[in-house]
Parts: structure tokens; C-alpha cells; sequence
């Protein structure tokens, strides 16, 4: 089919939609009744060897290709169907062109010769065939895959075309006449505002919300002074204007509907996210949650009166909750109205050399190196890594490429393979709405896997069509946030996070001690360096923080925090900005800042400051030259020295690119305070809160379960009478919640909670079978249970007997409740009594002590019973001076000695044929990573094997993101050699330490005496030294008292060696 004008383009659009959407088997399909419903402005021809009329010449059914032609004929109107030929030298094309012959004899409907295209060039056709077989994952030497028959099928030239057409020398001419009929230019309206439904008593979008800006705000600033007043009117009044000018209005109130809808529903909102945090009409409807004026944000950023563009709102909703507010917006707007955006997945610069390598059958392990030596990012000159330039950079992928035949294949294909798309999905976030039926837009397509309505177009392309996108994203530190705050609620019912202190003294400490594992946008090992230096004291210093710590402005950082803590006098490029550049200690660290500075100095409105802003960033050099020119004069005009007014410009020029939009900043850090402030005063309930974000990601899981420990909180195992479904607290103690054991889902966790309800506590195992609802359990279920102790707290029975015997219990519980629902009920037992007396328990020996341990750490992500190294625990606190828990602080010039448990083994073979292996080491403290080298691993590879229990000796690599143990020497624990004296190590808080600080560390040591040599780290005018206190002052050494000490306000850090 073929688009002949504006009206044709809606039919076709119709048609994909619902060949897509209604009429998909394997393939998109449609049927005549569509056609004939949908084909006016459509131009139809026979199609390739595949279409319907070319089937029937091939299956010598001419009458029945005729009688299709003349339907076709007569739908589409004279010289708008036509017959075509094909010639890829393929056998059967010849008949089909020969049948087309005599129905253009018959018919008189004209020729059209056209290529079936696959590819562009001849000389892809190999890459093509590559393509073919990494979509349908064969390899290029199976003969039994598709692929096409020849080279032919590119884009061919005039030429080439009449020498494979000698006998139809009108066909080229017809295909041609046929493109001269397609007259469209797609139309592209802008984004057109769907229809919002206001309130009768309003005239127009602009009054209503005009008035709920002035209600929300009476309720945002009940109580302020005249002059803050208004500051406050002016500013909404000035946005107000801009919108209304804009015709905005509409967007707003769609925005404010789903979002207040989503508030009373009691789901959880983010705060902001992106420029939109500057406007303070959006402060005003509860869009967003930061007050534009205390955090000086910029409406300009958000919304320039000087150069017109669609606003855009990003939306955090709570993770689990997300869906419900997108089903209002279906609902409210109409389920034909409403779609998802679809996006193309292309093949990247690794992974298409990796996928052609598979096809090419080249080794796994060259295939990994060859990716592995692939550069990351840009070059220095700016250009994006691809297959070429990678060959350019690295000359191990030149040794590849020289080598020929498949190497010289692999990367030649690759080039030409990279970049194209190789399946589509939904976009994760991106929601379109229309103001009619989305097909009178874009076409639509359904997501095979999901199920979603989506459009066919990217999210590029949507918006100039006549959409409006609105992103719906889900945030899991929101769902984290409310699940903490209902666990605080049950011991505290007043508590709300709305309504914590800004300048908590806990949080901020234990920030400044870099302690912020699992704290929202702060949990990197980088940032809590940062942290640790710079001692933020505000939420200001967060949001500068959270600005800086990407790449470009990083380079900052130290500047930055050498003049917040006063190492380094801070200086302005003029005394005027000081006050826009104060908060940041004369570090240029936000697009604002650029904006306001562009304004003072420069003159300029911030609308065309924020144009200035952007030309900056892109580099667009003519448009910042044009704006240099202005920029001086309009200094000059303010009495400033050109020359002085020059420099700021150039000074401006690199941060205008690394600058963050603070409004961004501003919202998500507000976020990580909340997340910091929780994990500072609820720990218990902060981590019981992240263990049921993570329940279904069990790396996070166990990552977590160890943090928590570590923390020195208890957590005490699943309890069948105890557990909920999710991580609960208890006495300041995390519950392991059901949902946390490996194979137990929703609904059966639900069945026990509902059974527990309903039913009361369980008694014994064949009580809870009796009172729980068995069709939402199952055997793989109740095994979990039983093997992660889940029944310890009911059963006197060993969990290996439990096992053991669950069919048989199992059976007889399924028996009785069939017996009850037919009603042969025991008028004398009770029900579960009566299972236990039909049973015959079989008594079996219970499980090893290693066996249990290890069934605990697999089902549950850590030991229960013990541990398995606690036979070993005196010759570990001897032996062992590294803590695993604390190893970010430890030296890498040391080497050091852990005694663990050996886990995840890979042997592996180098390149150059020597043995070497990866692996990890367990102790009681957590685990590392071991990377064992040829040489080593000739001497003491043998005693590499899984669970064993060794001691290894050799140096920490912090360079890489998970610190790991290049190991020396490997020894079975009795070959290992006594340390001497334990160590305790603190360093404390840079020069921020009193000497009351100190008598009281000193009590407190004095408190816990021990063996432990303690050591004090220093920091005094930039110089770090460290003490070894007195002899007379040993004290203990264990976890507990690490966790005490790391509890001292004047501590940053204290750990083992």
C-alpha cells in the first residue's frame, strides 16, 4: 500500500493499527472488509513473491489471481492498483511475471517493476544473512535456517533495474508515475493538549487554574510577612502570564489531575523531578513538593517566556503503585486515547561483536576478550566508540583484524551490522495521550511481550504528530520511604516524613562519616569518600554534592570542599557574585547559577540567559559568539570592564556544560535526606523497609542482610506465627518475611497471613496445614519452609523428619479437607488431631550441621544456625587481620591474612594457555573477591575447591568497583601463622572533636577491656597521623564493640586489623 495524500495516510495508519493490534497471527494481517472500509488515498499493488495474487499465478490458479486483480481494481479506482514484477533471478519470480503479463493483457491494469529490499548495498548481502541469524540465534553453518536466496535483493540503481526488466520497458516508467502520485507531507500540528473537563462555574482552563494556584497557595504559605507575600504573587502571577501566553494552561491541569488523583489515593508522589521543581505554580498544586524561592530554582529553566517549547513534567510514583495511576489516566482519557511509546533495542558497539562473533562460531572466550578491548565512552576528541574507531584506538584489536579470514569477517560485518535495530519494546516510562483516537496520529502496534498498546513511532517522532508525552516513572526509594514510615507509624502513630527536621544532628553525622550504604543517590563507594570530606551540614551541601559527582564537574569536588571547610580562601570572579555563588563556596556548580550570573553581569532576562545557557552546552559557536558580542556590551552598559566581563564569559563556557540543573538536585536530594534521616533514627525499620524493596532481587538481598547485620541489628529468622509477608520490626529487631525465602511467592505468603488472621496461631505443622488455605500453596513451598527452619518455632520434629515425611502429611491434610467439603466431618477430633493420629511419622536423623547452614544461606541469604566456620572462629580471631566489612578503609601496600569459606570457583584458561581462577572468600564479616593468578595458582590451585575452608594471604586492589585480594599464598588453616596483637583502628572526625569528645572515648575504652591495641587516626591542618594509645589501654576485639564505637559522635571510623 501506498499513501497518495493526507487521507490515505489516516487509512493506512488504521489499517497497521489493526493488523497489528486485531489482526496479528505470526504476522500482522488485514482482510478485504478492512480494505474496503479504509482505501480511499491509497495506492495498492500485487506485492513480492508472498502476496496473494503472485500465490495463485505460482499455484496456477489464474482465474482466481484475475478475480482478485479486477476486486482490487475496482476498490482502489483506475490507476490506482497495479500488477508487479520481480527479479532476483529466483525460478518462480519467472512464472509470476509471466502471469502478470497476461492479467495486464486482459485486465489492462498496469505494470510496475520494483526489488524486493532487504539491505542497501550488493555488497552487504553477507551481513544481511549474518543479521538474519542472530535474529533467529542460528549459526551460519546451519543448513537448515533462513535466509535469502541470493545477493539481489538491495536497493538497486535505474540501470541495473531496465537490465533485469528488458521485457517490460513500461514498467520503470509506471513505477515511477506511481511515486509521482505520492504526494504527502506527514502532518505535524505540535503537540495537541487533550480535552480536560473543568468545573462549569470556571470560563476557561486559564481561570480554573488560575484559582487553584492561589488555593495552594494560601495553604503552602499560610503564614508569612507582607514582603514575602509579595515576592510569592509576583512570581506566580509572572508564571501564570507565561503560561496562559503559552496556552499551557491545559497541561498543567492534566498534570495537577493524575497527580492529586494519586495523592488521595494515598500513593506515594516524588517530590520533583527535572526543571519542573522551579516552578512555583507547581509548588502551588502539589505537582511538586520543593519550594522553588528557599532553593532560589528558576522558572526560566523550566519554562522559557523567550523561546517557546513544550513543558515537561517527569513524575516519580511509588514503584509498586505506578500502574494504578496510569489505569486512572486510561480510564479518564479513554482506553483509545491512551498508549505506551515503542523503542527500538540496536545492536551496540560489544554486544554486535559478540552476537556476529556466535554466528561466525568463533570461541566464547576470544569472542569476550575481543569485546572486553573495546575502549568505553567518547575518544578525546569527542567522537562516539564504534567498531571503526575501536580498531583505530586499541591495536590488540588490529592483531584480531590482521589475522584475516573469520577475524577480518567479524569486525568488517560488525561495522556494518552497528547501530541497527534489533527488536522493539516499550519504552519504560513514556506515555502518550491524545486528543482524539490515537490512530487519527500515529499508527499503533501491540507489545508481543507485554501486551501494551504502543506507538509504532519513537518518542522523536510522537510529539511533532499531534501527541502529548507525559512520563509515569516508577521510583523504588518512594515505595522504600512508605514502607519505613508504616513501620515507624506502629510504635510511633504521629511520626510523618513530611514534617522532619532539615538540620537533624544524626543524619548529618553519620553521613559525614560516609556511613551511607543504601542511602538514596548517596550509596556509591565514591560518594561516601565524598561525604567523609566534605561534612555536608545542610541540605544545600547535599544538593551540591549530588550536582557534582558526575563526570565533568568532578574535577570540582575538591575545590569545592576545600573551601566549605575552610582549607582554601574562597574566591569570586567579581564581588557581585557572591551572592549567587555563596551557597556553593564560589564554585559554579548549577545551570542556574550560569543563568543568574549571564543576568548580572551580562544583562540579560533569565529567558535569554537560559538561550545562552544551552547554545553553551552544545557549543554551538556562532550563536555564542553572536551572544559574546552582547553579553560584553551589556556589561559595559552596567558599568562593568569589558575585559573583566570577557573573561567571566569564557569562565562561563565549560560549566555551562558540566552545570546540573539544580531543580533536579534539589527534589533528589531532598529524597536522599528523608532515606539518610530514616537510616540515621529508624534503623531497624530503614533496613527492615530495603529488604522488602529487594525481596525479589537476591544479590540485593543478601548484600542488605549483611549491611543490617552489620549495623549490629538482630535478625531473626522466619517464625511461622511471627513472620508477615514482607521484613518486619520487632523490639528493634528485623523479622525475616516470608516473601524473603527462595521459593516462596505472593500468594502463599498471603495464605499464611490470611490463614493466621483468620484461624489464630499455629500449633504444630499439621495444624497450620489444617488452617491454611492449600490451593495457594504448594509442595515447593512448604520445602522451602521446612528447609529454612520456617517451623522450628512449632515443631519438635527435626526439619530433615518435616521433609521426610510432608507428602504423607501433605496427603492426609488434602484428604481431610475433601472429607470436610462433602461433609464427613470426626464429631470427636479436632481437625488437626485427626491428621496427626492417621499418620504414621517416620523419625529420620537430622540434617549435618553443615547441610543446615547451607540449605539457611541458600533459601534465606545467611546463617541461622551458626556459621560454618564457627569450629574455626579461635584460630580466625588469631590468624585473620583484615575485616572483610571494613576493607574500602584498608591499605593496599599491606598484605594481609583472612581465613574463610571458599564459594563461586571459575577456573579459566588465559590467552596465553596458563591457569589461573577467580573466586570467592567467606568469613564472618562478609565476602570478597580473590583473583589468583598463573603463578599462584600452579603452587596452591589444587586446594581450590568449593566450600572449602582456607586461609589466604595477599594484597587489596581498591581500584576496581568491588575491592578484591590478589592473592599469594594459600594455607590450610593450621599452616597459618598467629598475628600478633589485634588491632583496633579509629579515625577520628576531621578537627571536629572536643575534649570532652575524647574523656569520654576514653571512659568508654576503659569500660571494655581487652586485648586489642588501639590505634587513633588523626587529622589536624590537612596533615593525617596516626597514635597508638597507651599500652595500659587494651580493649576488646569484636563486631559489637566496633558498632559502639563507630556510634561515637566524634568517630568516623573504626575497624580490625
Amino acid at each position: 500500500l501506498y499513501v497518495r495524500n493526507e487521507e490515505g495516510y489516516r487509512n493506512l495508519m488504521i489499517l497497521t493499527s489493526k493488523g497489528y493490534i486485531e489482526g496479528f497471527y505470526y504476522k500482522p494481517r488485514i482482510d478485504d472488509e478492512l480494505l474496503e472500509k479504509h482505501h480511499e488515498g491509497l495506492i495498492a499493488s500485487t506485492a513480492c513473491m508472498a502476496g496473494e495474487i503472485p500465490r495463485a499465478l505460482q499455484a496456477g490458479d489464474f482465474e482466481k489471481a484475475k478475480s482478485k486483480a479486477l476486486f482490487y481494481r475496482d476498490l482502489f479506482g483506475e490507476g490506482n492498483f497495479y500488477l508487479e514484477v520481480m527479479n532476483h533471478g529466483i525460478p518462480e519470480e519467472k512464472t509470476i511475471r509471466k502471469g502478470m503479463r497476461r492479467l495486464h493483457e486482459e485486465t489492462g491494469i498496469p505494470i510496475i517493476a520494483t526489488n524486493d529490499i532487504h539491505f542497501l548495498e550488493k555488497e552487504h548481502a553477507n551481513a544481511h544473512d549474518i543479521f538474519i541469524c542472530i535474529s533467529t540465534g542460528k549459526k551460519q553453518t546451519d543448513t537448515k535456517r533462513l535466509k535469502t536466496e541470493n545477493p539481489e535483493f538491495y536497493f538497486k540503481t535505474e540501470e541495473e533495474m531496465r537490465s533485469v526488466f528488458p521485457d517490460f520497458p513500461d514498467a520503470i516508467e509506471n513505477t515511477v508515475k506511481l511515486a509521482e502520485k505520492c504526494n504527502l507531507t506527514i502532518p505535524q500540528p505540535g503537540p495537541q493538549l487533550p480535552h480536560y473537563e473543568i468545573p462549569e462555574q470556571f470560563a476557561s482552563p486559564e481561570s480554573y487554574l488560575q484559582h487553584l494556584t492561589y488555593e495552594g497557595l494560601k495553604v503552602r504559605y499560610p503564614d508569612v510577612d507582607e514582603e514575602t507575600q509579595k515576592t510569592i504573587s509576583q512570581r506566580a502571577d509572572f508564571e501564570l502570564k507565561v503560561l496562559f501566553d503559552m496556552e499551557f494552561a491545559g497541561y498543567f491541569l492534566i498534570v495537577w489531575d493524575f497527580i492529586d488523583w494519586a495523592r488521595r489515593h494515598d500513593i506515594p508522589v516524588g517530590p520533583g523531578r527535572g526543571s519542573g521543581a522551579g516552578s512555583i505554580v507547581a509548588y502551588a498544586l502539589k505537582i511538586t513538593d520543593i519550594e522553588p524561592l528557599k532553593y532560589e530554582l528558576l522558572f526560566e529553566r523550566f519554562l522559557n517566556p523567550e523561546r517557546v517549547s513544550m513543558p515537561d513534567f517527569d513524575v516519580d510514583f511509588c514503584f509498586e503503585r505506578r500502574g494504578e495511576v496510569i489505569e486512572y489516566v486510561h480510564k479518564k482519557y479513554g482506553q483509545e486515547n491512551v498508549a505506551g511509546i515503542c523503542t527500538f533495542g540496536t545492536l551496540k558497539t560489544k554486544a554486535v561483536l559478540k552476537d556476529v562473533a556466535r554466528v561466525l562460531d568463533i570461541a566464547f572466550s576470544e569472542s569476550n576478550a575481543i569485546s572486553i578491548l573495546v575502549p568505553e565512552g567518547k575518544t578525546p576528541d569527542g567522537r562516539k566508540i564504534n567498531v571503526k574507531i575501536a580498531l583505530e584506538l586499541e591495536p590488540q584489536l588490529k592483531e584480531f583484524y590482521d589475522r584475516g579470514g573469520v577475524y577480518k569477517d567479524l569486525f568488517d560485518v560488525a561495522a556494518v551490522l552497528e547501530g541497527m535495530n534489533r527488536h522493539v519494546s516499550t519504552h519504560a516510562c513514556g506515555k502518550v495521550i491524545g486528543r482524539s483516537i490515537l490512530t487519527d496520529y500515529v499508527p499503533l502496534i501491540k507489545d508481543q511481550k507485554s501486551g501494551d498498546i504502543i506507538t509504532a513511532y519513537t518518542m522523536d517522532i510522537i510529539e511533532p504528530c499531534g501527541l502529548v508525552k507525559m512520563d509515569f516513572l516508577g521510583l523504588k526509594t518512594l515505595t522504600l520511604l512508605k514502607n519505613c514510615e508504616t513501620l515507624i507509624r506502629l510504635h510511633s502513630p504521629s511520626f510523618n516524613l513530611e514534617k522532619i527536621p532539615e538540620d537533624d544532628e544524626p543524619t548529618f553525622r553519620m553521613l559525614g562519616k560516609g556511613r551511607s550504604e543504601a542511602v538514596f543517590q548517596f550509596e556509591s563507594q565514591g560518594m561516601q569518600k565524598i561525604l567523609k570530606d566534605a561534612k555536608p551540614a545542610s541540605i544545600e551541601d547535599l544538593i551540591a554534592l549530588n550536582a557534582l559527582y558526575r563526570p565533568g564537574p568532578m574535577q570540582y569536588i575538591p575545590q569545592f570542599i576545600d573551601s566549605k571547610n575552610g582549607k582554601q580562601k574562597i574566591k569570586y570572579p567579581h564581588p557581585d557574585l557572591e551572592e549567587v555563588l555563596k551557597p556553593t563556596y564560589g564554585v559554579i556548580v548549577y545551570q542556574e547559577q550560569v543563568m543568574k550570573v549571564a543576568q548580572i553581569i551580562g544583562g540579560f532576562s533569565l529567558g535569554k540567559a537560559d538561550i545562552l545557557r544551552r547554545a553553551m552546552s552544545k557549543k554551538k559557536e556562532k550563536e555564542m559568539a553572536k551572544m559574546e558580542v552582547e553579553f560584553v556590551e551589556g556589561a559595559e552598559a552596567k558599568g562593568y570592564d569589558p575585559k573583566q566581563a570577557k573573561e567571566i564569559f569564557e569562565m562561563l563556557k565549560p560549566f555551562a556544560g558540566y552545570g546540573f540543573n539544580k531543580s533536579h538536585a534539589a527534589a533528589y536530594s531532598v529524597v536522599a535526606y528523608k532515606t539518610a534521616y530514616c537510616k540515621a533514627n529508624y534503623p531497624a525499620e530503614f533496613w527492615a523497609a530495603n529488604l522488602t524493596n529487594e525481596i525479589n532481587d537476591n544479590d540485593t538481598l543478601k548484600n542488605y542482610l549483611a549491611h543490617t547485620r552489620d549495623e549490629g541489628i538482630e535478625i531473626l529468622p522466619p517464625d511461622i506465627n511471627l513472620s508477615d509477608k514482607t521484613f518486619t520490626v520487632s523490639d528493634g529487631r528485623v523479622v525475616y518475611g516470608l516473601m524473603g525465602i527462595k521459593g516462596m511467592g505472593q500468594a502463599a505468603a498471603e495464605a499464611v497471613i490470611n490463614a493466621r488472621k483468620t484461624n489464630g496461631a499455629f500449633s504444630d505443622f499439621p495444624d497450620f496445614l489444617e488452617k491454611t488455605d492449600l490451593k495457594s500453596t504448594n509442595r515447593k513451598m512448604l520445602e522451602a519452609g521446612i528447609q529454612a527452619g520456617l517451623f522450628d518455632s512449632i515443631e519438635s520434629r527435626n526439619r530433615a523428619t518435616l521433609l521426610h515425611n510432608l507428602d504423607a502429611v501433605l496427603e492426609a491434610a488434602l484428604k481431610k479437607k475433601e472429607d470436610e467439603a462433602v461433609g464427613q466431618v470426626s464429631l470427636f477430633a479436632d481437625a488437626a488431631e485427626e491428621v496427626e493420629a492417621n499418620l504414621n511419622w517416620e523419625e529420620v536423623d537430622g540434617w549435618s550441621g553443615s547441610e543446615l547452614l547451607r540449605l539457611e544461606k541458600e533459601l534465606l541469604g545467611f546463617y541461622v544456625s551458626g556459621h560454618p566456620l564457627d569450629t574455626y572462629r579461635e584460630i580466625w580471631n588469631k590468624t585473620s587481620n583484615l575485616d572483610l566489612n571494613k576493607i574500602k578503609r584498608s591499605s593496599s601496600d599491606k598484605p594481609y591474612t583472612v581465613l574463610g569459606m571458599i564459594k563461586n570457583v571459575r577456573n579459566l584458561v588465559t590467552r596465553k594457555g596458563d591457569r589461573m581462577a577467580f573466586a570467592e572468600l567467606e568469613d564472618f564479616n562478609g565476602t570478597v573477591e580473590l583473583t589468583v593468578f598463573s603463578r599462584t595458582y600452579e603452587k596452591y590451585g589444587h586446594l581450590l575447591v568449593e566450600d572449602a575452608i582456607l586461609g589466604v594471604i595477599g594484597k587489596v586492589d581498591l581500584s576496581r568497583d568491588k575491592p578484591q585480594i590478589k592473592v599469594d599464598e594459600i594455607k590450610v588453616p593450621d599452616e597459618l601463622k598467629i598475628i600478633g596483637v589485634p588491632e583496633i583502628h579509629i579515625e577520628l572526625v576531621d578537627d571536629e572533636y572536643s575534649e570532652e569528645d575524647l574523656i569520654d572515648l576514653r571512659s568508654f575504652f576503659q569500660d571494655i577491656p581487652g586485648p586489642g591495641a588501639l590505634f587513633l587516626h588523626i587529622r589536624e591542618n590537612g596533615i593525617k597521623t596516626v597514635v597508638k594509645a597507651s599500652n595500659q589501654l587494651g580493649i576488646a576485639v569484636d563486631d559489637i564493640t566496633i558498632n559502639r564505637i563507630n556510634d561515637k559522635p566524634a568517630v568516623a571510623a573504626a575497624w580490625k586489623e
